[in-house]
Parts: structure tokens; C-alpha cells; sequence
């Protein structure tokens, strides 16, 4: 049963080394010249003091090669899923070739077994050899950038588990349909939704975050508009490399957010001169360069303010990184072994 399930499924196992190959094969050419830019222009940086432009030109090196790894290695569980997942049973049962093994001396049970342990392993170690020369080769990019959260789709360990329940999830999905076409498709857009739902809904209230209180201080602060409404004040989060900041809030003492009358009564100077100087235009927030006066004036209503109302950053620490990791990482390995039970399950006791 192991010898057919490998021959059955050879020709995707050759694709998939092939391009991990050339994966590899790019990554190792291209990672010594990002190393030598970060050692010449990052590494001594503080002793230069151009930190910042330094930084920011440096993570614009071999920025489109590092879109397309970065979107491979969240892209590689889903395309596990929808051609090798929604496919593994849904073409036996459509083709009716389920019927020879069953009636040989194969059990329904081993059948599904060593075709799930075979592909599902194979699936996760590609996975996990993508995220692993990804996050080798972005490494230097990922020291300047000081933003292990922001990559968090596409480091470490979590593409495993993405990749075993994306398998599994298109395994039961073509186990109920039966067809490998509307089983591919419902594979894909499931997949997209219950990934899109974890890492919005789901993946921030893991675990409890923390809250750290800052004074309101004139450097941290700019002002602007919601959606073309009262001016206000806009805080910037304070310098926390590699953490996960939710949010920054000017609250007072109580916790309640600094009302936009509040600042219009202290500070009826603020925006008076119109929007910030090229901030963006439209909706949503509006804060950039503004002339000397505005400046003047957000700085007076800083220390007005300061009194009663400080900034409250909601975040989680950098040390929590690999503890979501691996957290996110058992989630989804037992939402696999749970659709393996139910395939089992459906295959035994409803499959005829």
C-alpha cells in the first residue's frame, strides 16, 4: 500500500523538490550579498548615528525577492490543500477505483491510513524546508527590521501546521464531495477563510496582552483627523523592537480616550491651519510634516494635556514570539487530527 500511494503520488513530490530546489538555489546566491550590506551599512550604525536611514535603506534590498519568498511560503499550504488534500480521495471515489483496494485484502482503515501518513508527512516537511530557507536567507532583514510579529505567517514553524490542516481539511472536504473539481475549490476558499479568521480574530487573543502606560511627551506625538472629523492627538507607539503592539491610546487616569471636545476646548489653536503638510487626503487618519506654528501649538497642547491624559500601548512582548508559535502551531495540528478522525469515521462507517 506504501510502494502504490508513493508511485500515485511521485510526480507531485518531484514538482515540489524541484522548486524547492530552485528556492534554495536563490537564496543561497543572493543571502552573501545581503549579509555584506548589513555588516557595512546596519552593523555599525549607532557609532555613525544614521541608524534610521541606514535601516530604511537597507530593507529595501532584494525587496521584490523577498515579497515573492514571502508570499511562497504562506501560498505552499494552501496549494498542498487544494492539489494534493482535495484530491487524494475525491479522485478514487470519483474513478471508483477505491472499490479494487477495498476488496482486496487492504481494510478501509489502512487504505486511508497510509495515504494520509505518507502525504501528510511529505506536506509538511516541504512546507517546513520553505519557511526554513526563507527565514535563513531574511534573516539579516528580519535583525534591521525588529519586527518578528509582522512576519509571523511566514517564519518559524507555523507553515507546519498550516500545511497539515490544509491537508486534511481538503481530504475531508473530498471525501464529502466525492469530485476533485468543486472539492478543489471549496478546499481553497475554506482554507483562505479559516486563515484569514484565525489571524484576525483568533491569533490576538491567544494570549492576554499587556499594557504599558507612557507620559505624553511632544516628540511621540502628532495630531490629525478620523475620517475628516475634529482634529485630535496621534500618538506613536514607543520604540519596542520585535513586539506586537495592538494599539496606542491617549487615555486619562479611568482608561477613557481622550474625546476630540476635550482637545477642541485645550487646544483650539490645533489644525487650524488646515491637514498636516503631505498627509494623506481622504479617509481614514491624516498626521505628517506641519508648518512651525502647528508645531508650536500641538507642543503647548501636549503639556496642557499631559496632566490628566497619558498614552496606553496595548502589546505582546518580543519573549512571547515562540510561545504563539507554538501555540498557533498545536491549534492547527489538532484541527488536522480532528478531520482525521473524521474522515475515518465518515469512511467506515457512511462511505459505500
Amino acid at each position: 500500500m506504501i510502494r502504490l500511494t508513493w508511485r500515485q503520488f511521485r510526480a507531485q513530490v518531484a514538482l515540489a523538490l524541484t522548486t524547492l530546489g530552485a528556492v534554495a538555489l536563490v537564496a543561497a546566491i543572493a543571502r552573501p550579498h545581503l549579509i555584506h550590506l548589513y555588516n557595512t551599512t546596519v552593523a555599525g550604525c549607532s557609532a555613525r548615528g544614521n541608524c534610521d536611514s541606514a535601516i530604511s535603506a537597507f530593507l529595501t534590498t532584494d525587496h521584490t525577492l523577498a515579497g515573492w519568498l514571502n508570499v511562497l511560503v504562506v501560498v505552499v499550504p494552501g496549494l498542498i490543500g487544494v492539489f494534493w488534500g482535495s484530491t487524494l480521495v475525491a479522485r478514487e471515489l470519483e474513478t471508483g477505483t477505491y472499490r479494487l483496494a477495498w476488496t482486496q485484502s487492504v481494510t478501509r482503515t489502512r487504505w486511508l491510513a497510509v495515504k494520509l501518513a505518507v502525504v501528510g508527512l511529505v506536506g509538511m516537511a516541504v512546507a517546513g524546508l520553505f519557511s526554513l530557507i526563507v527565514t535563513w536567507w531574511a534573516g539579516p532583514l528580519d535583525r534591521a527590521n525588529m519586527d518578528r510579529f509582522g512576519a509571523f505567517d511566514w517564519r518559524g514553524i507555523v507553515p507546519l501546521g498550516h500545511a497539515a490542516f490544509a491537508l486534511m481539511l481538503g481530504v475531508t472536504i473530498g471525501a464529502l464531495a466525492r469530485r476533485m473539481l468543486p472539492a478543489m475549490g471549496t478546499t481553497l476558499v475554506a482554507f483562505v477563510a479559516v486563515r484569514l479568521a484565525f489571524t484576525h480574530l483568533i491569533r490576538p487573543h491567544l494570549i492576554s496582552p499587556l499594557h504599558r502606560t507612557v507620559a505624553l511627551t511632544k516628540v511621540s506625538m502628532g495630531f490629525g483627523s478620523m475620517n475628516g472629523g475634529p482634529f485630535t492627538l496621534l500618538p506613536d507607539a514607543p520604540r519596542m523592537p520585535n513586539a506586537w503592539v495592538y494599539s496606542t491610546q491617549v487615555v486619562d487616569k479611568a482608561g477613557h480616550s481622550l474625546p476630540t471636545r476635550v482637545v477642541s476646548r485645550v487646544c483650539p489653536t490645533i489644525g487650524q491651519g488646515g491637514p498636516p503638510r503631505n498627509g494623506p487626503s481622504g479617509g481614514g487618519a491624516v498626521r505628517g510634516p506641519a508648518p512651525q506654528k502647528a508645531v508650536d501649538d500641538l507642543h503647548q497642547c501636549v503639556i496642557k494635556l499631559s496632566a490628566r491624559y497619558h498614552e496606553l500601548v496595548t502589546y505582546q512582548p518580543a519573549h512571547r514570539y515562540w510561545a504563539f508559535q507554538w501555540i498557533e502551531l498545536a491549534v492547527y495540528l489538532a484541527s488536522a487530527l480532528a478531520l482525521a478522525g473524521f474522515c475515518f469515521w465518515w469512511i467506515r462507517r457512511r462511505l459505500s
